[in-house]
């Protein structure tokens, strides 16, 4: 199975610079999305004609217009889809999970979208809440003994090897230590593997996520946010990872770029 993830900033937009016929190209199994920013017409228009036409979409757009939403296309049949994580949640477009049959086997793929937050501010503490829910939510995964994986843009530099100026940024929403203990408890309490970074090794980077201003992709002033977190179970069987970058900041069809990981089922 290859396992796709991007945050696509507006998938319409993401269309009109040759995103979604990359991810189309780019030969996963599943793709997640997240940020997608449209309804369900709006999303079946924009991957019409790419090779994504005719996939099984699970989507859980927004119910403010043109914000968040995520969402998981597959060629393959979808047994379940859930979006509830939490009731505070609902319609909040951050979440989205389905259980995919695979040439007989059965993966949980969960989208998530976090917000970015702002230290000190209720938008924080929800930010801190929604973390919360997302964490009884794989420690549910990891009872039932699933194959399962976490995909997105979590919005959270784990360590200081994944952003270039961690020390500028100590104190600030994406790299605060409140926030790195919810990726440190789902790895200690629940056996979530962040199975880009296992695969390939110590940072700093590979970053994910690169401001549209000034050279800061140019430079790779980036910060890794976009994850692919396994339960054990599936975990073992991550084979190699990779993020695709573009070559130029002219390609660039997203401020992110996707991750992607091989598993052999």
């Amino acid at each position: 199975m290859l396992l796709a993830s991007a945050n696509v900033n507006g998938i319409r937009a993401a269309r009109r610079r040759g995103g979604v016929e990359w991810l189309a190209a780019c030969g996963a199994d599943v793709v997640t999305l997240q940020e997608v920013r449209a309804d369900d017409a709006q999303l079946r228009a924009a991957v019409a004609g790419t090779g994504l036409e005719g996939w099984e979409v699970a989507h859980s757009p927004s119910s403010t217009k043109g914000r968040a939403g995520v969402a998981l296309l597959t060629p393959h049949p979808l047994k379940e889809v859930r979006t509830d994580v939490g009731a505070e949640f609902d319609g909040a477009g951050r979440w989205v999970e389905a259980d995919v049959l695979l040439d007989g086997a059965c993966v949980t793929v969960a989208s998530a979208y976090v917000h970015t937050g702002e230290a000190g501010t209720p938008r924080q503490e929800e930010k801190q809440r929604f973390l919360e829910a997302v964490g009884a939510r794989v420690a549910a995964w990891a009872r039932e003994g699933r194959l399962a994986v976490l995909t997105g843009d979590l919005n959270v530099a784990h360590t200081e090897h994944d952003l270039k100026n961690w020390k500028g940024n100590r104190g600030r929403a994406g790299f605060l230590p409140e926030e790195q203990a919810h990726l440190t408890r789902w790895a200690a309490e629940h056996g979530l593997v962040d199975v880009h970074r296992r695969l390939h090794g110590p940072g700093p980077g590979p970053y994910t996520w690169w401001s549209w201003r000034g050279s800061a992709f140019d430079n790779d002033a980036g910060w890794r946010i976009d994850y692919q977190l396994a339960t054990a179970p599936l975990a073992a069987r991550a084979v190699r990872a990779r993020v695709g970058r573009a070559a130029t900041y002219a390609e660039r069809w997203s401020d992110h770029a996707p991750v992607l990981v091989d598993y052999d089922l």
